[in-house]
Parts: C-alpha cells; sequence; structure tokens
C-alpha cells in the first residue's frame, strides 16, 4: 500500500483512544478542489488558479461543487467519470526530537494517492480503510497536502478475474471489485451523487510520551456484578520508563479502580509494554435499549506512573449487559429467528435501516447526528441497522447509540455481488478492513448484530441457482472467525435475508419482507408470512410536507407536479422495473379508502399528496400492529428507510432534511415503549393490545368508547389495568364491553351499530390524564372517514397556550371525528401530528417553537374529512 516503507504500517487496527499527552491538527482549512481529466499528471499544468474552487474536509466532490453554485442534489452528475484533486498546505508543526508527527486520513474515497511536498505518500484503494502515515522526516517549514482521486468509471470498464457467477441489476457488476459505496452509484434507489473525496477527518497528531497500538476492553455481567475486561499494547516514547498502571472506572455505579499488569511485550521491542487486568462493580447498573430502560454508561481511564509524572488514556465509555439470542442457548436462528434478549428480557426490536445524515458531504457534524438519532428514538425506534449497500459509521455516530439506547445492527460492507474472494490481494483488502472495523465497534454495549452481506444469498436464490454459490468461505467461516477473534458478543449473521430452503422465505431465519409494500399484498399478509424477524420491511415512497418538495425545484420555481422529472427522481424504484414505489403507494391508497388514486391527482392534486401521505404511515401502523402483538411470531422488524437521501418522496420516513413526515408520526404512536392498538380479527371482534417495555409496572386505566355518525356515543368502558415491566396485555372490546356489538362489523347484520372506536390508556381519571392519554389508537370498522364536511359541521377547534419562552400548548377538540388532523405553524413543531381526534374530547400536543421570530398564530388546522383549513386560536399569556 506505501511506496516507502519507512513510514511504517499505512492501515491500523488501533482504536481511537485519548493520550492527554497527544496534540491533535485538524487540517480542515484552506483546501480547494479541482476536476481534470483521467491520469492528469501531477504538475497539473493544465489547471490554472481559476478552476480551484473552495472545498470542505470532511467532505466531497458533490459538496464543494453545491458550496459553489455549480450542481444541485437531484441533479445528474457523473462524479465518477474525471480526477477530483483536493490540495491544501500547512505549517510543520513544533516538535521535540523524540516526538512523532503522523499523518492520518480516517477516509478517502475511493482510489486515491495522497502527495506530500510533490511526493507519493500512499496509494490506497479502499474507501473503508483508515491510514497512518509517520511523516515527521518529511515535513519542511512549509508543506502542500495533494490528494488526486482517481476516476473511478475508466477503471470499471477494465476487464478482470474471475469473472461474476451472477450478476445484479442493482449497479455496475465491476464495483465488485472495488471497496467503495454503493450507495450514489446504485441506479433507481440511489442514483447519486457518488461519494468521491476526503469524506473523514485529515490530520496530524503530534504524539508524546507513548503511543497505543492496540487497546481491547470487554464486558460481562456476572450476576448483579459488572467485569470489565481490558487489554493494551503501548510503545514507549521519550525512553519513559513505566513503573505501574491502574484502571479507574466511573459512572452511575461510583468509582471504582484495580491495578493493571504491566510486562514487556513478548514478541516486540524493548519499548513496548502489554497491560492486562480486570475490574469488578459489584452491583454495576446495566447499560439497556432505551424502550427498556437506562442505557448506563461508564467512563474508562487507564493511568500509568513513570519516572516523569503519571500519562492518563482515556479509553471511551463501556457499558454493562448481557446479550442472547433466544430464551436458551441452543436457540436455533432457522426456525426460532432473531429473538434478541438484553439483560435476559426478551426485546422486540423496531427501527430503521439508516442511511448517510448527508449523502452529499458525508461529513454531518455531531449535532446533527444526534437530531437525527434523537428523531429515532422519539419515534419508539431502538434499533437501526447500517446496511452493506452504504459505508461504516463515525465513531461519533456509536458514541451516540451508546449513550441514547439504540441498538446496532452492523453489516460488513458487501452487497448484492458476487465478490472476488478468493483472489489474494482482495482477501488481504477485505480482511484488515473487517479487523478494523471491530477494533472501532466490538466493545460497544449498543452492537447487537454482525451481519455479513446483504442480499446476497437472495440474489442466488432468486436467480435459481444454487445457494452454495452465495456461501463462500468468506462469509461461512473467515469472517466469522475474525468476529471471534475480535470477542465480540454481538450474533454473527451471514447474510439477510438467510436461512431456510429459500433465503427469501419470510417464515424462517431473518427476512427482508415486502409483501406489505413492494409486493402489494393486502395488509393481512403482515400475519399470514409467518414473519420472524424482518432486516428490511415496508418499502414505501413515502411523500413529504411542503417544505421540502419545495427543495425539489428550488425557489421562485413552480410546484413539482407528479410527472415532473424533479418529482420522479425522488421516487425510489427497482433497477429495470417498469414500476416504481409510488404505485405501490397508489395501490393500498386504494385498498384503504376505496379511491382511484389516477383520477383523484388528476382533480384534485393536494389531497392526493395528503391522502398518500396518509396511506403509506396506515399502513406501517397496522402491519406493526400485528408484529408486536404478544401472540406474533415476529421478534423484531427494521423499516426501509429511516431518512432520504435526497429531496423527494423517498423510502425514508424522515425527509432528505431529518424532519418527520406523516408515516414517522403513525410509526411513532405504533413503535412507543408504552402503547396500545388494536387488530380486527374479523369474526373474533376487536382485539385491544398495549405493551409496556418499560422496567417499571404500569397501573393505568384502560378506555373503550365506541361512536355512531362518527359523533354519537352508543358504548363506553373503563377499567383498572396493570402491566408488568416488560409486559404485555391484550382484551377484547366486546368483553370489556361486555356485551356483543358485532365491534369489526364482521357478521354485517345489518348497518354497522358503531363507525368508530377509540381506546384509550391513561395513567389515572383526571381531566389532564383524558386530554394526555400516555396512548390512543382508534379505528373505523365501516371505513375511514374521508368524506369531506364543512368546517362549522366538524367542530374542529384549535386553541394555543402559551408556556415559558420557545414552547406552547396546543389544545385540540372537535364536535365529530376528526381523521388525519394536521397542524401546520410555520416555525414550530407539533410533538404529536397526523392525528384522530375524539369526539368531545380534548388533545393536547406540546409545541417547540424552532423559529423566534415564528408566530404563534400564522398557522392552521387541517383533516382528511374537512374541507380547507380553519386557524389556531391564541390564548393571552397571563
Amino acid at each position: 500500500m506505501t511506496p516507502s516503507a519507512d513510514l511504517s504500517a499505512a492501515q491500523r487496527n488501533r482504536p481511537r483512544v485519548r493520550v492527554d499527552s497527544h496534540e491533535c491538527i485538524p487540517l480542515d482549512g484552506g483546501w480547494q478542489l479541482a476536476a481534470a481529466a483521467p491520469d492528469t499528471p501531477i504538475e497539473l499544468g493544465a489547471l490554472n488558479d481559476a478552476k480551484w474552487l473552495p472545498a470542505r474536509v470532511p467532505g466531497t466532490a458533490a459538496a464543494a461543487l453545491a458550496d459553489a453554485s455549480r450542481w444541485r442534489p437531484g441533479e445528474q452528475y457523473d462524479f465518477d467519470s474525471q480526477d477530483w484533486w483536493f490540495r491544501t498546505s500547512f505549517p510543520a508543526p513544533p516538535k521535540n526530537d523524540d516526538d512523532e508527527l503522523w499523518l492520518c486520513l480516517d477516509g478517502l474515497a475511493t482510489v486515491a494517492e495522497v502527495h506530500l511536498n510533490g511526493e507519493l505518500l500512499l496509494r490506497s484503494d479502499s474507501m473503508f480503510a483508515r491510514h497512518e502515515l509517520n511523516i515527521g522526516a518529511r515535513l519542511q517549514p512549509h508543506n502542500e497536502l495533494t490528494i488526486r482521486f482517481c476516476a473511478l468509471a475508466p477503471l470499471l470498464e477494465i476487464s478482470r478475474r474471475p469473472r461474476a457467477r451472477w450478476r445484479t441489476q442493482l449497479a455496475n457488476g465491476s464495483l465488485r471489485f472495488f471497496r467503495t459505496m454503493l450507495l450514489g452509484r446504485a441506479p433507481g434507489f440511489a442514483p447519486g451523487p457518488a461519494t468521491v473525496g476526503p469524506w473523514r477527518e485529515v490530520r496530524i497528531e503530534r504524539r508524546r510520551t507513548l503511543v497505543v497500538e492496540d487497546l481491547r476492553s470487554r464486558t460481562r455481567l456476572r450476576g448483579d456484578d459488572g467485569v470489565l475486561q481490558l487489554s493494551a499494547r503501548i510503545r514507549s516514547l521519550q525512553g519513559q520508563k513505566f513503573v505501574s498502571a491502574t484502571l479507574h472506572l466511573d459512572g452511575p455505579s461510583g468509582a471504582h479502580s484495580a491495578p493493571l499488569t504491566l510486562s514487556a511485550a513478548p514478541d516486540g521491542a524493548a519499548n513496548e509494554h502489554l497491560l492486562q487486568g480486570e475490574l469488578v462493580v459489584p452491583a454495576v447498573a446495566h447499560w439497556w435499549p432505551h424502550t427498556h430502560g437506562r442505557p448506563s454508561l461508564h467512563e474508562v481511564r487507564i493511568v500509568l506512573d513513570g519516572a516523569q509524572g503519571p500519562v492518563s488514556i482515556g479509553a471511551g465509555r463501556v457499558g454493562f449487559r448481557e446479550l442472547s439470542f433466544g430464551a436458551c442457548p441452543d436457540h436455533d436462528l432457522e426456525r426460532e429467528g432473531l429473538d434478541i434478549h438484553i439483560n435476559g428480557v426478551p426485546v422486540f426490536a423496531r427501527g430503521a435501516v439508516w442511511t448517510p445524515r448527508d449523502i452529499v458531504s458525508m461529513a454531518p457534524s455531531d449535532a446533527e447526528l444526534r437530531e437525527t438519532l434523537v428523531r429515532a428514538r422519539e419515534a419508539g425506534m431502538n434499533m437501526l441497522r447500517i446496511p452493506g449497500t452504504a459505508a461504516y459509521e463515525s465513531e461519533a455516530f456509536h458514541d451516540l447509540c451508546d449513550e441514547l439506547g439504540m441498538l446496532v445492527w452492523q453489516d460488513f460492507m458487501f452487497a448484492n455481488f458476487d465478490y472476488p474472494t478468493e483472489d489474494e490481494d482482495f482477501l488481504a483488502l477485505v480482511t484488515a478492513e473487517c479487523r478494523q472495523t471491530l477494533a472501532d465497534i466490538a466493545g460497544r454495549p449498543s452492537l447487537a448484530v454482525l451481519c455479513g452481506s446483504s442480499e446476497i444469498e437472495q440474489q442466488v436464490a432468486m436467480l435459481g441457482l444454487d445457494p452454495a454459490l452465495a456461501r463462500s468461505r468468506w462469509f461461512a467461516e473467515q469472517l466469522p472467525e475474525l468476529v471471534r477473534e475480535s470477542e465480540c458478543d454481538a450474533i454473527y449473521v451471514p447474510s439477510a435475508p438467510c436461512c431456510g430452503e429459500l433465503p427469501f422465505r419470510p417464515d424462517s431465519g431473518v427476512a427482508n419482507y415486502y409483501g406489505v409494500g413492494g409486493y402489494r399484498r393486502p395488509l393481512t399478509d403482515a400475519r399470514r408470512a409467518g414473519v420472524l424477524f424482518a432486516a428490511e420491511c415496508l418499502a414505501f415512497s413515502n411523500v413529504p410536507d411542503e417544505a421540502a418538495i419545495q427543495d425539489l425545484v428550488g425557489p421562485n420555481h413552480a410546484h413539482p407536479h407528479l410527472h415532473d422529472p424533479a418529482w420522479k427522481a425522488g421516487v425510489p424504484r427497482d433497477n429495470g422495473a417498469d414500476w416504481d414505489f409510488e404505485d405501490v403507494r397508489d395501490h393500498y391508497l386504494q385498498e384503504l379508502f376505496a379511491l382511484d388514486p389516477v383520477e383523484l391527482r388528476s382533480v384534485n392534486h393536494e389531497r392526493y399528496l395528503e391522502l398518500s401521505r396518509a396511506a403509506s404511515g396506515i399502513a406501517m401502523a397496522e402491519t406493526f400492529g400485528e408484529w408486536r402483538s404478544a401472540e406474533s411470531t415476529c421478534h423484531g422488524a427494521l423499516v426501509l428507510w429511516l431518512s432520504d437521501l435526497l429531496p423527494g418522496a423517498g423510502w425514508g420516513v424522515l425527509d432528505h432534511r431529518g424532519t418527520p413526515k406523516a408515516a414517522y408520526r403513525h410509526l411513532a404512536r405504533a413503535l412507543a415503549p408504552v402503547a396500545v392498538w388494536t387488530i380486527d380479527e374479523g369474526l373474533g371482534g376487536v382485539a385491544v393490545h398495549a405493551a409496556n417495555d418499560r422496567p417499571e409496572p404500569l397501573k393505568a386505566r384502560l378506555r373503550v368508547a365506541l361512536y355512531s355518525d362518527f359523533q354519537r356515543p352508543v358504548g363506553e368502558a373503563e377499567c383498572d389495568v396493570e402491566l408488568p415491566a416488560h409486559g404485555h396485555a391484550s382484551w377484547n372490546v366486546e368483553t370489556l364491553l361486555g356485551r356483543f356489538v358485532d365491534a369489526s362489523w364482521a357478521y354485517r347484520f345489518g348497518p354497522p351499530a358503531q363507525d368508530a372506536i377509540f381506546v384509550s390508556l391513561t395513567i389515572d381519571d383526571s381531566e389532564r390524564a383524558r386530554s394526555a392519554p400516555l396512548s390512543q389508537t382508534s379505528r373505523f370498522p365501516a371505513g375511514y372517514p374521508i368524506a369531506t364536511e364543512h368546517h362549522e359541521l366538524l367542530g374542529l377547534r384549535g386553541v394555543l397556550r402559551p408556556t415559558p419562552v420557545g414552547s406552547a400548548i396546543l389544545e385540540l377538540s372537535s364536535a365529530r371525528v376528526a381523521f388525519g388532523v394536521r397542524i401546520h405553524l410555520p416555525g414550530w413543531e407539533a410533538s404529536d401530528d397526523c392525528i384522530d381526534l375524539e369526539p368531545g374530547h380534548t388533545r393536547t400536543i406540546a409545541l417547540l417553537q424552532l423559529d423566534p421570530q415564528a408566530p404563534p398564530n400564522d398557522g392552521g388546522l387541517s383533516a382528511l374529512n374537512m374541507d380547507g383549513r380553519v386557524e389556531i386560536s391564541v390564548e393571552e399569556q397571563r
């Protein structure tokens, strides 16, 4: 990999640790970018200064062009057709004779050459490799760093061996030879932009006193006690002599310490040492996914004492939890599916497939990452999957998942292709990549699943080929062995989907379930399919709100219609298919609302969009209701995707800005840690289900109310219930009422006795609790109320009551059932939206002011069964 042997190893497995005596100097300023024809020489004689643009690093060529207004997200641009040059200059940092200066390059996409002062230091052909170069002897008083990113398109045209044993339409098959991200290069669902450039941090590290060459910390539970085992390899600098070392741990369980054994490394130089030790924490605070408890973390620090004073090493944070799969040790993945238990408690894992927060720059800020992960947490999600079509995530991402209690399903970056894993050079490259990845994430409490690949077994089976073609030694033996070497306790799954005679059957192992969704099966298929665990599911073209739609064409342009190329560019499709996922959504709009979507969008475009927003959200919530019930065989499901990559009606439940879509709101109620929902059991009536994922029992009040003509009460029942910690309960509506009412309108002896059923779970029977239930759900046995009424007849009303600066309470009420109520209040964000209002009752919604200049009365309310909008009235603050 390195042209010069004296540069030391370019690719390291060292985890990121913090040595107090080190200095980190980010090279994040003064960067420029220029495009050139492939193989332009280093002199760049054809590029004058006028062709260089300012560039962000970390960042990409796409980000630089977007910043210069030379390209917009969503526009066609082949970033792989040119060479891209990045350059910056910097002064040499001051250093002592024994200090080491290292150039650290955390990610170069994809085929790159690194030059320092005109000297070629490194060639890299993996986007996923992290490089460190000892450059102390090569620095001048003033230095120029130049990185050339070679055009990938010409390289893809070069014939290579071995030939693929199967082909996919996902992307150019030659990409299987390159370690790069498929998102951005997958026509149909992720056509661009391709990631090209220094997408991760570039910095100089001034290392003094010592260098941590390797560090491994692993935790386990021994009864109620926590056990931390730590080992490290250090190399001392400046003639440092260390005489002792101590391991310190500080967190919710208090401060604890234990001595570490310090010994000479048996296979190293005289200045290399091993540290080993164990620390036991009595009655340790456990780490839980946020839905089931508190994700308690503890800071780890190593202090070495030497003749020149102590040196402190920050070794990150750890969590103490027990992870198992199934209730017994001989759990059968194929027969029982992926059944995750944390600390002995079964966890219904629900969430989404993660997509890069900023597909353009690939360098989101920590604040942007936190905002997106908090959105997922607030939606009741407790697991995110990093797919094999994407890229390994940053240290900041995994730190936040640990902190926020989000479980992580980590794919290794292999998807759909027949990778040349028998080639020695390729095998060496991916082995180093996976070792490096495991060194980064193996000891994290949030890590739950490691998956060898995405859809490789499915790809082979669906082509009618021998399934053994997909089960190479790499995925069956070598990669699992690397996982074992890392002492990682996450389960290893060879591919998603996998298991069974045909790996894409949903009733065995791990599935990708698109029965409801892409395959347009009825909602009842969610139960019939017998899903055990869905690593992907429920792909819909989810319509965003108006502000995100406007980003499709930019300011001062007309609103895009549904056949506008800008609109269609944001709708995902399978490459080569003559349909897209808007057609899928239209199918469910017709099934749920008995309306012709083609005619509807022809005569009432805005109403079509609003009903489309509701259709995908309702379908998702209904499906999760089936899967989350105590009687279900399903142990978890992950929606495709969390966020859109680009503006438009993509798979995400968040739009490209990270703002919730209507589908997100429906999912958030279905996935909440404390939730109540109903299931139509046909001749069995309507079942009420409630879940309490929290670690404490819940005493609550369950209330069922039935209405005729969407207004007149025809039945009501209340009872006190106690939900066990981490428990479920279920009832039948007619059992609660004490009489038969044909709640599901399945027997149909006549017109429906009720056309609306509301079920609420409250903490007591006070007026406040009734207006703010823990959870509320509705069901419409005779069909959804989408016939529009005049707002005076519906009686929809909203009163905004200001609270301390930056927040408010919105009280909603209606005389009749208000279906799909939306809150339109620019500059404010509602804690809930897309709500069904029970007639004669008040719901309170918390509001957060995002724009300090936004007035509280510049908005209104709409409903799917109401003409137009009604204004929100504002009560003056007392």
